[in-house]
């Protein structure tokens, strides 16, 4: 009993140690933090990035790296169009830069229903920057559905920081 017991709290303590603390900082655009993505840079990072310049990562993010949506849409509010503006510009001015556009939702759902309305939104964001000039050949998506929550929560502001897709750099 007392070997349970200990391995249960272990795993727990491993678990607890492992997650993160949510950021629920953004604006409507859905801007955020410089610390919220978990993208990688592809090699292609400015020179010098310790020299006070910031790195491919950090320009997506400073010019806005996600839009939100409103609960079971897919649609594009005018403060994401503008984000997705930025992004295009951005992708012009760094012709090598390809990206991985990440579809979520809330928790609310099915998992099978929240699957593919996560794709209706990375698609909606792809289409959008494809019909502002970016090679579609330089753009995936993927869905995760309400598996990976940006915020943690069963209220209102939780959600609406869920329903998001996130552009990352491949």
């Amino acid at each position: 009993m007392f070997l349970r017991l200990t391995t249960l709290l272990a795993g727990i303590f491993l678990l607890a140690a492992c997650e993160t603390a949510p950021n629920a900082t953004g604006d409507a655009a859905g801007t955020s933090a410089s610390g919220s993505t978990t993208a990688s840079s592809s090699g292609s990072d400015a020179a010098g990035s310790g020299s006070g310049e910031m790195t491919i990562n950090e320009e997506l993010i400073s010019i806005g790296d996600r839009v939100l949506f409103d609960f079971d849409s897919y649609e594009l509010s005018s403060s994401a169009k503008s984000v997705l503006n930025d992004q295009a510009t951005f992708l012009a001015s760094n012709p090598s830069v390809r990206i991985t556009i990440e579809g979520h939702c809330d928790e609310r759902g099915t998992r099978e229903y929240n699957l593919a309305l996560g794709e209706s939104r990375a698609s909606a964001t792809r289409d959008y920057l494809v019909a502002q000039g970016v090679n579609p050949a330089r753009i995936k998506t993927i869905s995760y559905g309400k598996e990976r929550p940006a915020v943690i929560g069963s209220n209102e502001d939780a959600w609406r920081y869920n329903r998001r897709s996130v552009s990352v750099i491949n």
